[in-house]
């Protein structure tokens, strides 16, 4: 998929994706509360993801997708700690049909989470999330030209779903992002 012209958030997770995806695996469980009720830091890092780990379900007929031999195509992160969480999920997959018959099936999917915004065609210049209540999701986000974004949720813990057009059919990813207690009003879990 191409790079997505981003804010600075934006970048950041594209370059975390890319990250995740060129590194191997590795994994810590959350730990438990010490004899003082402190709660423990955990970090968790594998290159595997469930339809389930990331809130939508797999298009049919949809493979994972590779863009070169050492890549995987899914990466699961997550670091924690006492009053943060962050977990980044995603899967990236690919069809033989077109953009918009996979960009109506995720609509739809996307919709359990609440509204659907389109950042298809989102511009910068789009003054919409002033007026928006503070965890409300925007589109700071848009596309490579030709590229389609989806997104629901609120801005603390979201689903994104991004498709673009390859020969012969479609590539897209799904991401899941959690950032609670990171620069938002909402608690971890």
């Amino acid at each position: 998929m191409k790079r997505v012209n981003q804010s600075g958030f934006g970048v950041g997770l594209v370059f975390l994706t890319s990250l995740l995806l060129g590194l191997s695996s590795s994994t810590a469980t959350p730990g438990k509360a010490n004899s003082q009720g402190d709660s423990d830091a955990g970090v968790q890092l594998k290159l595997q993801a469930s339809e389930k780990e990331v809130g939508l379900p797999i298009y049919p007929r949809a493979k994972p997708h590779k863009d070169s031999d050492g890549e995987s195509p899914a990466a699961n992160f997550g670091l924690w700690g006492s009053s943060f969480n962050f977990r980044l999920v995603v899967l990236k997959l690919e069809s033989p049909d077109a953009p918009a018959k996979i960009a109506a099936f995720y609509q739809k999917a996307l919709a359990k989470y609440g509204k659907v915004l389109d950042c298809t065609n989102a511009t910068k210049k789009d003054d919409s999330s002033k007026k928006q209540p503070s965890g409300a999701l925007t589109c700071d986000d848009t596309p490579e030209t030709g590229a389609m974004l989806f997104k629901s949720g609120t801005k603390a813990k979201q689903h994104i779903v991004a498709i673009e057009a390859k020969r012969p059919g479609s590539v897209f990813q799904l991401v899941f992002l959690d950032t609670r207690g990171i620069d938002t009003d909402e608690k971890p879990l």
